[in-house]
């Protein structure tokens, strides 16, 4: 079965492991997602992530982080560009998600960095998801 928006798939494995208070979450491995899962760890919104080898597209198994109370460190992790409604921002339109609280994550012709490394970059692009 062909899938119309991985990325969306992947987010929303991601939210539902979340909610219900699973340890770690499974994803068909692509490379977008691979950089989505870096910057989601360099920023502190995930435990770790692995790439496991099923012998096709391999598999990102990500553990999930929760806090003291056992509530999950990411608030809201929400999907901006769509295939069908794509979202472009130039470097003077880049977002600020929960006043620099959160993240926003973008592909840029430098790669899949956050919104304040593309500022650093001066570059634009498509924003894919916006994390807090």
């Amino acid at each position: 079965m062909s899938m119309s928006d991985p990325i969306a798939d992947y987010l929303t494995r991601i939210r539902n492991g979340l909610h219900a208070g699973l340890k770690h979450v499974d994803i068909p491995s692509s490379k977008i997602k691979r950089k989505i899962s870096r910057i989601l760890l360099q920023q502190g919104f995930i435990k770790k992530y692995i790439i496991l080898d099923d012998g096709k597209q391999g598999i990102i198994r990500i553990w999930l982080k929760y806090d003291e109370n056992k509530d999950p460190v990411i608030h809201e992790i929400k999907r901006i560009s769509t295939p069908g409604k794509r979202q472009y921002v130039s470097v003077d339109e880049l977002p600020r998600v929960k006043n620099n609280m959160g993240i926003a994550i973008l592909t840029t012709p430098n790669g899949v960095i956050t919104a304040r490394e593309a500022k650093r970059q001066n570059v634009g692009g498509e924003v894919i998801c916006h994390v807090w």
